[in-house]
C-alpha cells in the first residue's frame, strides 16, 4: 500500500500538483519530494529544495593513496575539515566546492576513493543540534 500511495503521489507531483506531506520518513520524502520545509519547535525554519539542501551540507571523503601522502595537503584545501588518517588512508569531511579536492587528490597516485552524501535525514538532524540557526 505504501509503495502505490508513493506512486500516486509521484504521478501528481508530474502533473504539475503541490502536494502536502508530513512524514518522518525520510527516506520516503527524499525519494518523492520537490522541496522540504523543517519545523523546529512549531516555527517552520527552512524551505529548500531538497537537491539544494543537500548540496550545501558536508560530504565525507575517504581516500587511499598508493603512496605515503603529507595529509596537509589535502588539510590546505579550503571547505576540508574532520581529518583522520588510519592505515594509510585519509577521510575527511568536504564543504563547499569539490572540484579543488578532486585537483588536490589527482596529484597523487589514488589506490581507492570514496564519496559520500548525507541522508536527508542526516542534514534534517543538524537543525535540531544544540546552537543550530
Amino acid at each position: 500500500m505504501q509503495e502505490e500511495f508513493l506512486a500516486l503521489v509521484r504521478e501528481e507531483r508530474e502533473r504539475g500538483c503541490a502536494i502536502f506531506l508530513s512524514s518522518h520518513e525520510l527516506d520516503e520524502v527524499e525519494r518523492v519530494c520537490d522541496r522540504v520545509g523543517i519545523i523546529r519547535e512549531g516555527r517552520l525554519i527552512a524551505v529548500e529544495r531538497i537537491a539544494d539542501l543537500l548540496g550545501k551540507t558536508q560530504r565525507r571523503v575517504s581516500v587511499e593513496f598508493a603512496a605515503a601522502v603529507d595529509p596537509a595537503d589535502l588539510r590546505a584545501v579550503p571547505g576540508v575539515a574532520d581529518m583522520q588518517t588510519e592505515d594509510g588512508r585519509i577521510s575527511f569531511r568536504v564543504t563547499g566546492d569539490i572540484d579543488p579536492v578532486v585537483k588536490a587528490i589527482a596529484r597523487h597516485p589514488v589506490a581507492d576513493l570514496e564519496l559520500s552524501h548525507p541522508t536527508l535525514e542526516e542534514v534534517f538532524l543538524t537543525y535540531y543540534e544544540e546552537g543550530a540557526n
